[in-house]
C-alpha cells in the first residue's frame, strides 16, 4: 500500500523539516551539519541525538535580529527546560541570549555553560526552599513569583542588596493547543490571579528585600495562532491595582512545524505582533523579554534509529531500538512527527514506526511512509531538538542516548551514551558478579 495521505512528504520536501542546510550526498545519503547521518549512527550508535550547531546559532540570531528591529530594549531568554543540555545552553549563551531555569537542575546547568546569572530567570509553581537559596546564593537576576509563599520564602532568603522579581499573572486566555501545554487559562496551575497579584506587589512594596520589577505571562505551548499571544500583552496591559511596570516578559510558546503540511508563524512575525502590542498597551520604555523554547531548539535536531525488526501486514510494523524513553511527546502530547530512511530518502510505503518499549503506546509515528525498510537500516526523526532529551528516562533499563553536535561536516559527542553502569551508579546495595560482564 502506498501512502497517499494529504501532504505527506515525499522526495526532496521532506528536507524542509530538517534543520536548515541539510541536504543529500551524491549518493542520496541524507546529511546534517555536513555529516552523513548513516556514518553518525555507526560511530555514536542508536538511538543518537543529533544537533546541527549552525542551525541553532541561526535560530538565536533570528530571535535577536527581529528583536532588535522591533522593540530594542528586549532580551530573549533560553526556556531550558525544553533542551537542558549543558553544550545546547552554553551554544545559545555564546549568541547573547539568557536562560530561563525552571529548577535546581537547570540553574545548576545554566551555571555550568557560564551562563551570566544576572540574565537568569527562575521559574516554578512549587519552588523549594533548596531551589529559592541556591537562586538567591547564585547571584540570579529575576525570580518570578508565583504564589505568595515565594515571597515568604524570598524575604527570609535575602540579606544582601535586593533581589529583583516579576509576578506571573494568569491572563484567562484559552489556546488552540494540546491541553497539557495550555498555561495561562483559568484555573491554571501556574501563576497569581489579579487580586492575589495586587496583595504580592503591595507585600513587596512595603518590605526592603524584594524589587518588583514587572509582570510575567504564559499562555501555551506549541500555539499556531498569534492572537494568544496579543491577548496576553492585553491581559497584563493596565491590571487594575497594579498599575504600570519597567519589565514585562511575556513568555514563550510560538510552534513548529513538525510535519509538512504545519504552518507556523516565524519568528519574525511572532516577534513583530508582540512588539505592535506592546507599542499599543505598554509603557514605551518598558524592557520587553521573550522565554522561546521550543521555537528555537526543536528545528536544529534529528533522532536517529535503527530499524531492528519489520512484521508485515497491511500496515507494516517497523520496530526500532528506541521508543518512549526518548521521545515521550507522541504519547504525552499527540504530538506527529515524520521519519524517512536516511539513505532512501521519503516516498514509500505507509508503516508505523513502533518503539521497542513494552507498552502498547509505545508507537512513534502512524502511517509514515518509508521506503522498503529492513532491518539494520537507520531511520531519521526530525524536529527531536525540544523535550526528548528533557523527558528521556530509563523504562525498561534503556539507556539515555548520546547527544552529538554537528558543523561543517564535524561531528562531536556533547553528551556520552549512559552505560548499564550509569543504570546502577545510585543503587547502594551490592553488585552481583553475574552483572560485572556487562558493567
Amino acid at each position: 500500500m502506498i501512502l497517499d495521505r494529504p501532504g505527506a512528504p515525499t522526495g526532496r520536501t521532506l528536507l524542509d523539516l530538517f534543520p536548515d542546510g541539510s541536504d543529500l550526498d551524491e549518493h542520496g545519503h541524507l546529511q546534517v551539519g555536513g555529516c552523513r547521518l548513516a556514518d553518525l549512527a555507526e560511530r555514536f550508535g542508536t538511538p543518537a541525538l543529533v544537533v546541527d550547531e549552525e542551525a541553532l546559532r541561526g535560530r538565536a540570531r533570528a530571535y535577536r535580529r527581529a528583536l532588535d528591529e522591533h522593540w530594542p530594549n528586549s532580551q530573549a531568554v533560553f526556556a531550558s527546560k525544553s533542551f537542558p543540555c549543558t553544550e545546547v545552553v552554553r551554544t545559545l549563551v555564546e549568541e547573547g541570549l539568557g536562560v530561563d531555569v525552571a529548577g535546581g537542575g537547570e540553574l545548576v546547568t545554566a551555571l555550568a555553560a557560564g551562563a551570566d546569572p544576572a540574565h537568569i530567570v527562575m521559574h516554578g509553581n512549587a519552588k523549594t526552599d533548596e531551589e529559592l537559596a541556591m537562586a538567591v546564593a547564585a547571584g540570579v537576576g529575576t525570580v518570578v513569583v508565583d504564589n505568595l509563599r515565594d515571597l515568604e520564602r524570598l524575604e527570609a532568603l535575602v540579606t544582601r542588596g535586593r533581589q529583583a522579581v516579576l509576578l506571573r499573572v494568569v491572563p484567562e486566555v484559552d489556546a488552540d493547543t494540546h491541553a497539557a501545554m495550555l498555561t495561562g487559562h483559568r484555573g491554571s496551575k501556574f501563576g497569581l490571579t489579579g487580586p492575589q497579584a495586587v496583595e504580592a506587589a503591595a507585600r513587596i512594596r512595603r518590605g526592603s528585600r524584594l524589587r518588583l520589577d514587572g509582570l510575567h505571562v504564559h499562555v501555551g505551548s506549541q500555539l499556531m495562532d498569534l492572537t494568544p499571544f496579543r491577548r496576553a500583552v492585553e491581559a497584563v496591559a493596565d491590571l487594575p491595582g497594579l498599575g504600570r511596570h519597567g519589565v514585562y516578559d511575556l513568555g514563550g510558546g510560538l510552534g513548529v512545524r513538525y510535519t509538512h503540511t504545519d504552518r507556523p508563524p516565524t519568528i519574525e512575525e511572532y516577534v513583530r505582533t508582540l512588539a505592535d502590542a506592546a507599542r499599543e498597551l505598554l509603557p514605551a520604555d518598558a524592557r520587553i523579554i521573550v522565554e522561546p523554547g521550543r521555537s528555537l531548539v526543536a528545528p536544529t535536531a534529528v533522532t536517529l534509529y535503527r530499524v531492528v525488526t519489520v512484521k508485515p501486514g497491511e500496515r507494516p510494523l517497523v520496530a526500532v531500538d528506541g521508543g518512549m524513553a526518548d521521545n515521550l511527546e507522541p504519547m504525552l502530547y499527540g504530538q506527529r512527527f515524520e521519519a524517512t530512511v536516511v539513505d532512501r530518502v521519503g516516498g514509500g510505503e505507509a508503516c508505523d514506526l513502533v518503539g521497542r518499549h513494552c507498552e502498547s503506546g509505545d508507537t512513534l509515528i502512524r502511517d509514515v511512509p518509508l521506503r522498503s525498510p529492513r532491518a539494520g537500516d537507520v531511520v531519521a526523526v526530525p524536529v527531536t531538538g525540544a523535550y526528548c532529551h528533557s523527558l528521556a528516562n530509563n523504562y525498561n533499563g534503556a539507556r539515555r542516548p548520546a547527544v552529538v553536535f554537528c558543523r561543517d561536516g564535524r561531528a562531536r559527542e556533547a553528551v556520552r551514551r549512559e552505560t548499564y553502569a550509569d543504570l546502577l551508579r545510585r543503587d547502594t546495595g551490592a553488585v552481583h558478579p553475574r552483572a560485572l560482564p556487562f558493567l
